[in-house]
């Protein structure tokens, strides 16, 4: 939920159930006041029964005037009064009201008697509830216009606001165009956009720096790499060495051949992180696995490994060379991680990738396989396929996962996970 839609969620709440209970208190206030004016009426009529028994009389009332006056002999009179509510038959209006009654005992004309005085609320409760309306009417009337006057200043308020989360949204540091500064009326946001715009600017900054360094490093790094690789090449090829030396250039070249490896793995993990290869197009997977399978071909031949394919045509848009790193790590861990006679099974359909092979090793442990570096004891790669793997994947938007069954080390790239 929006934060302008929450606030006014809460503050329409919070005003009915004010404006409820004001209302409930207002009539109940009323109804009180009511009470006590009929009350004094009816005491009044008391007065009117006892001023007419002194002329020897028993007074009755008017018939407009919605009283009853009822009397009772009784065998002694007590001098007590009480006041209640009461339903009674209107004979006038032929129909039946809600009352106020008080009882009293008197002595009238020289007798005892119960007298009960009924006076009619009908009408003053009618009163009350024009009262009510004509009240809580304007007010809600009042309570809607507040309502849509805030709604207007606070749109007004968060529209710039808005536009700023648009600005943040369309921010790339891969494009020369700079973050876009909004007006805002608020000083809060005025200075959150004094931040974003100095932020976007450190961001970009460092960017272009990381950018530099990987290219430079890159450049500077191979270079000696590969003259090491040369000049290593050349001694293992002169006849000059004796056995031990030749032993120890062997391992100097294999750990020169690790090394560049390695720097070959983080460079392009510090390209995929910051977003380097960013040649988006169309790509027909179908083809891209039967070109990586006829180049990895000759070490599948060597090994004695089944392939068994099972490929869809299917194109999506994605970066090209991201998908061939992709490709390229999945054919070399299925058949770097198999054993001589093993097997591996590829499918592809609109949906995934599957790329499942036997392997020496059981289960791995498939919270630590994407981890940088890790690997087991026998592998003598870098550490760096699967994280890469992972990377590509993340920067993709699709989604990695490992399993094992029947035997089988299954990894499942889906393209569109839900």
């Amino acid at each position: 939920m929006k934060l302008f839609t929450r606030y006014n969620s809460i503050l329409v709440i919070i005003s009915l159930f004010g404006l409820l209970l004001i209302g409930f208190l207002f009539y109940q206030m009323l109804a009180y006041y009511l009470d006590e004016q009929i009350d004094h009426d009816l005491v009044e009529e008391i007065m009117e029964v006892k001023e007419y028994s002194a002329k020897g009389n028993f007074y009755q009332p008017h018939e407009f005037e919605d009283l009853i006056v009822q009397y009772k002999k009784i065998e002694k009179a007590n001098p007590s009064s009480s006041y209640a509510d009461t339903v009674f038959y209107n004979p006038v209006k032929h129909r039946r009201e809600t009352a106020r009654y008080l009882k009293t005992e008197l002595e009238l004309v020289g007798q005892p008697y119960q007298v009960l005085v009924i006076a009619s609320k009908f009408e003053r409760q009618e009163q009350i509830r024009n009262i009510c309306l004509i009240i809580l009417l304007p007010v809600t009337m009042l309570f809607a216009l507040v309502l849509l006057v805030n709604r207007i200043l606070l749109r007004k308020i968060w529209t710039p606001f808005e536009q700023l989360l648009k600005n943040i949204t369309a921010f790339n540091i891969n494009h020369e165009r700079p973050y876009e500064p909004v007006e805002m009326p608020v000083a809060e946001f005025r200075q959150l956009n004094k931040v974003l715009v100095a932020l976007s600017g450190k961001v970009k900054s460092d960017y272009n720096e990381i950018k530099l360094f990987t290219e430079n490093a890159s450049n500077k790094m191979m270079t000696p790499l590969a003259v090491i690789n040369s000049k290593l090449d050349n001694m293992l090829q002169s006849n000059v060495l004796g056995k031990e030396d030749g032993e120890t250039l062997v391992e100097l070249y294999k750990a020169t051949s690790r090394l560049t490896k390695l720097n070959q793995s983080l460079l392009l993990l510090v390209k995929i992180d910051n977003n380097l290869l960013q040649d988006e197009g169309k790509v027909n997977l179908k083809s891209l696995i039967e070109e990586k399978q006829v180049y990895f071909q000759e070490l599948i031949t060597e090994r004695n490994i089944t392939v068994d394919t099972i490929l869809a045509d299917v194109s999506i848009s994605a970066s090209r060379q991201l998908l061939e790193i992709l490709i390229n790590n999945l054919f070399s861990n299925v058949i770097r991680h198999n054993y001589d006679g093993g097997k591996i099974e590829i499918s592809l359909d609109g949906e995934k990738i599957v790329f499942a092979n036997t392997g020496h090793n059981k289960a791995l442990d498939p919270e630590k396989i994407f981890d940088r570096f890790y690997k087991d004891n026998a592998s003598e790669g870098t550490g760096l396929g699967l994280a890469i793997l992972k990377q590509i994947c993340n920067r993709q938007h699709y989604q990695l996962d490992y399993s094992y069954h029947q035997d089988l080390h299954t990894f499942t790239i889906i393209f569109n996970p839900q």
